[in-house]
């Protein structure tokens, strides 16, 4: 029966979608080809672009699959950043897939613009109002430590000067939401440090910490970029962030009156502005020569943006996660493509392996100081300490943005501090992220005491209550 209805005529069933999905593709193909030419063909940005994002998806499918008993699932973006690495550093393929400088960071700037809006939108101004002067100290004080430690040994061992030490600094300062968040959700799930709250503060202070990193590296990018005397520079940098803070504050404003409410589809509306208006910003300072308003401009927007529109900005933030996840293997697939094997020096490579290392051991050590006095016992501050490790998106975010900037201004050695920076940003991500939510999923169970169910069900409706 089944072979009759494979060699029916006219075809139906699975033969027929077969034949239609194929005939579908190969037009779409066609007519792609047809408007673009050799753009579409092999070694074309098109072609290389779809190739990207296909294996991005791929790897990180791959990586997904990987389950090991106990432990929280590894983050996707490892496999994505791994797929854009092999695709850049296999030598036939490599030549094949091919993008335009020019092309991949204008991708990697839509992606920053999607990641700075969702961070925005994410703020909660009632928690930042409770805020405890742990979460206050956990969100701001390994942050800074870490960049500090992180800027003086890349000036030292790197050859980095200060400016750009403190960019690096801010680069490696941020912890990563999408590892620590997932193995959080999970931990509190089974209700591991519920009654102390502890995935709640990290969730939280996770925030907080990505903002002030962003905006920190955002004001050393307009610092290092600025020409004249050391003045000019500080008081370039300052004036970059008065113009994103004021540029911010009127477009937010604007998304606080335009859709109004009464209108259809309103939610889709303020999603499409809040989007366009954060593209718009990152773009447009970069064209204006102000690489630093355009990352606290989208912030500031999105933060009253979400003031604004209160308990209906969720709608929005659903909306604004599709884009991100379209963008997110593009994003680490685009970071894994700039590294070539080639052209990295060992020696390179050990001070990076060095600066990163030493500035971890003294993000966890600041990290069980600032936890202290706060109630936590010694297993409870050394876990915190450990989940304080991992590091990925904002590092895939604001890691080439220097490169990207230096390129676009054709200076060699700026080019060369920009690379080492992404070195220490694609290093970060592919040592930490996997460990670290291992070192979460394998001390958690052992180090936080299990909460009882009506502790369990109540730290559950605090981690849908947009906390994070």
């Amino acid at each position: 029966m089944k072979l009759e209805n494979l060699c029916a005529c006219p075809p139906y069933g699975l033969l027929s979608r077969i034949v239609t999905h194929a005939i579908m593709g190969v037009l779409v193909f066609g007519v792609v080809w047809s408007i673009t030419g050799p753009e579409c063909l092999p070694g074309g940005n098109l072609f290389g672009i779809i190739s990207l994002f296909s294996c991005a998806i791929f790897g990180g499918k791959l990586v997904g699959l990987i389950k090991i008993p106990t432990l929280p699932p590894l983050p996707p973006l490892l496999g994505m950043l791994i797929a854009g690495f092999l695709i850049r550093n296999i030598p036939w393929v490599t030549e094949q897939v091919k993008i335009d400088y020019k092309w991949s960071a204008s991708l990697r700037n839509i992606a920053l613009a999607i990641i700075l809006a969702r961070a925005g939108l994410g703020l909660d101004p009632m928690a930042l109002k409770k805020l405890k002067a742990v979460c206050l100290r956990l969100s701001l004080g390994p942050c800074a430590i870490e960049t500090c430690s992180a800027a003086v040994l890349s000036h030292f061992l790197m050859g980095l000067p200060l400016t750009w030490g403190f960019m690096l600094g801010f680069v490696l300062g941020a912890v990563s939401p999408a590892v620590v968040v997932p193995s959080m959700l999970i931990l509190q799930k089974e209700g591991f440090g519920v009654e102390k709250g502890i995935p709640t503060l990290l969730m939280a202070a996770g925030s907080f910490d990505d903002i002030l990193a962003i905006t920190g590296f955002n004001t050393c990018l307009a610092m290092a970029f600025s020409t004249g005397s050391t003045i000019n520079s500080i008081v370039r940098g300052v004036l970059e962030v008065v113009v994103g803070i004021a540029a911010g504050l009127a477009f937010g404003f604007f998304l606080r009156y335009f859709p109004s409410k009464d209108q259809k589809y309103v939610n889709w509306k303020r999603s499409y502005l809040l989007l366009a208006l954060s593209i718009f910003a990152v773009f447009s300072s970069l064209a204006f020569g102000f690489p630093g308003s355009g990352g606290l401009c989208t912030l500031v927007t999105s933060f009253l943006a979400g003031i604004a529109w209160s308990t209906e900005k969720e709608a929005v933030e659903r909306i604004v996660a599709v884009g991100w996840y379209i963008f997110q293997p593009l994003l680490f697939g685009l970071i894994g493509s700039e590294i070539s094997v080639a052209s990295l020096n060992p020696q390179t490579v050990g001070l990076c392996v060095a600066t990163l290392a030493v500035a971890l051991v003294i993000r966890i050590l600041s990290t069980y100081v600032m936890v202290s006095c706060a109630g936590f016992n010694f297993k409870e501050k050394i876990f915190i300490s450990l989940a304080w490790i991992p590091k990925a998106t904002v590092q895939a975010a604001i890691g080439s943005v220097a490169l990207d900037t230096a390129r676009g201004k054709q200076n060699v050695q700026y080019e060369g501090y920009g690379m080492d920076v992404l070195t220490v940003a694609f290093l970060s991500i592919l040592i930490t992220a996997p460990i670290g939510a291992v070192i979460i999923g394998l001390t958690g169970p052992k180090m936080l005491q299990k909460a009882n169910e009506s502790s369990r069900e109540e730290a559950a409706r605090e981690g849908e209550s947009g906390i994070v």
